[in-house]
C-alpha cells in the first residue's frame, strides 16, 4: 500500500459511469415493472452501496476509507441502461476505486436480474455488454 500517513483529512468525491446493453424487450420489462426478480435498478442501488463499503476487502491494495455518502443514479435508453455512482467520503485517500467497484456492481446486479429475458436458445448473451466504465469526476474539497 501507498504511505498516506502524512497526508490530511479532506472531502473527496468520485463519480464512475457505465453501460450495460440490453435487448429492447428487456427495456421495457424494467420499464414496465415486469421484472420477474423484482425492480433491478432498486436492488442494484443496495448492491452499490455495499460494494462501495467493501472495496477494500476485493481490491488487495486499497485503502479502507470512511464512506460518508454514495448516490445512484439510472437512465434508460431504448437498449441500454447506463448508471452513475457517487461516493463521497472525508479521508486521506480518494474514492475513485469505491465509485468504480459500486457502478460496476451496479451494473452486475442489473445484468443478474434481466438474464432470463437476455439469454438466446444456446443459453448465451449475445446482445449483453457491460461497456464505458470509467470515472467521470473526481473532486478534493480542501
Amino acid at each position: 500500500m501507498v504511505d498516506i500517513t502524512g497526508k490530511g483529512e479532506v472531502v473527496r468525491e468520485a463519480t464512475a459511469v457505465g453501460t450495460v446493453r440490453l435487448r429492447k424487450e428487456t427495456v421495457e420489462r424494467i420499464k414496465r415493472g415486469e421484472v420477474e426478480k423484482g425492480d433491478p435498478c432498486a436492488v442494484a442501488s443496495v448492491a452499490a452501496i455495499l460494494a462501495a463499503k467493501n472495496t477494500p476487502q476485493i481490491i488487495p491494495l486499497c485503502h479502507p476509507v470512511r464512506i460518508t455518502h454514495v448516490e445512484s443514479r439510472y437512465e434508460l435508453g431504448e437498449s441500454s441502461l447506463t448508471a452513475r455512482v457517487k461516493v463521497r467520503s472525508v479521508g486521506k485517500t480518494g474514492v475513485e476505486m469505491e465509485a468504480l467497484t459500486a457502478l460496476t456492481v451496479y451494473l452486475l446486479t442489473v445484468w443478474d436480474m434481466v438474464k432470463a429475458y437476455e439469454k438466446d436458445e444456446a443459453g448465451q448473451y449475445p446482445y449483453t455488454r457491460v461497456e464505458g466504465v470509467c470515472v467521470e469526476s473526481k473532486v478534493v474539497k480542501r
